[in-house]
């Protein structure tokens, strides 16, 4: 009949509209979120790299959070959870160079504040824990605590570990530093809760509109006929960043350099949680077991980027590679298509 030969044209049609409605909904709310973000830094005294490691790191990195949820209980893709999650650490660190780029004045490794180091290096050891974890699961070698895997406490450990030592950073920088007066009258005590409520409704939007990009992003790769481990990290890894993208490039806009790789550094951590959180919704036993062991790449490319990243703030280097991007960035945007290359070549 001739209403089924438009069906799928009509269908595919309708996902590309639903992909272009989510990615609106996401740039605008994105943008209005950096912007409170840095209002509410602002009048709590909070750093830009703290709020971009607490605020807007947990905001961007929900529609992970939920997209790996799904794929371990409705999906039955753990594959597509645990290539979400790492695939999205490997593009925030990839949008560092793009951010490097698009800061004209001078290096963002230069310029950034040196806090980040702390970030960064807990971010090469919770991916370190994962890689390892990745390969030894497959050997069946790892003891497991119930359902789940030995590394799943071990990671909110890490990550609690990592919050904690970021925030006494913070405050031992600003201790040592001219104090904010963060006493609040009440016209400001007023002006900070509907900032605080604004922010809220606008991470809900972030939230809502990017639980449904892989949903949709995913019907449009099932035509591409790629495997899911692929799709996972790149595809749908990419649609749930989307958040991370224009918050980034908001950031940017604000003149607020640490917010934007405080930002991305954070989700980082945040996202390595998320594979611990996917373990705990896996009921079949410990998630990294019934996985494919190519996730490991991922794992480790993310902790080679984020090694450099750390070199490039230690060395603060000058020079641009042809007036573009520090060389770091051309290391942080090598490893990151030599794993898409891998990915590629890996059709498991």
């Amino acid at each position: 009949m001739p209403g089924r030969n438009r069906t799928p044209g009509l269908a595919m049609q309708a996902d590309w509209f639903q992909l272009a409605v989510c990615a609106l909904a996401i740039a605008y709310a994105g943008a209005r979120l950096t912007q409170l973000a840095d209002a509410i830094g602002t009048m709590t005294g909070m750093s830009g790299s703290w709020v971009g490691v607490l605020l807007l790191a947990a905001v961007t990195s929900l529609p992970e959070l939920a997209t790996g949820i799904s794929a371990v209980t409705v999906a039955h893709a753990p594959n597509i959870a645990i290539g979400d999650a790492l695939g999205s650490t490997v593009f925030n660190l990839a949008l560092l160079v793009l951010l490097d780029v698009l800061h004209r004045p001078e290096s963002i490794y230069k310029a950034a504040s040196t806090g980040h180091i702390l970030s960064a290096a807990f971010g090469v050891v919770l991916l370190g824990v994962v890689g390892v974890s990745v390969l030894l699961s497959q050997e069946q070698v790892l003891p497991r605590l119930g359902t789940v895997g030995i590394y799943t406490p071990l990671l909110v450990v890490l990550y609690l570990l990592a919050m904690r030592s970021v925030f006494s950073y913070e405050q031992r920088a600003a201790n040592q530093g001219q104090r904010v007066d963060t006493t609040h009258d009440a016209a400001q005590r007023l002006r900070l809760r509907k900032a605080a409520l604004q922010f809220g409704l606008f991470a809900g939007v972030v939230t809502v509109a990017g639980v449904w990009l892989p949903i949709v992003g995913g019907r449009i790769a099932d035509e591409m006929g790629w495997s899911r481990t692929f799709v996972g990290t790149l595809l749908i890894a990419g649609a749930t960043s989307l958040p991370e993208v224009v918050v980034t490039l908001a950031a940017l806009r604000l003149r607020a350099l640490d917010m934007a790789i405080g930002g991305l550094l954070g989700s980082n951590l945040f996202d390595i949680l998320i594979i611990a959180i996917d373990d705990a919704f896996h009921a079949k036993g410990p998630i990294l077991a019934d996985v494919s062991p190519v996730h490991a790449v991922t794992a480790f490319s993310a902790a080679m980027m984020s090694g450099a990243v750390i070199i490039g703030l230690v060395y603060r280097p000058r020079q641009r590679v042809l007036r573009v991007m520090g060389v770091v960035s051309v290391a942080l945007l090598a490893v990151y298509l030599i794993n898409v290359y891998v990915l590629f070549v890996h059709r498991e």
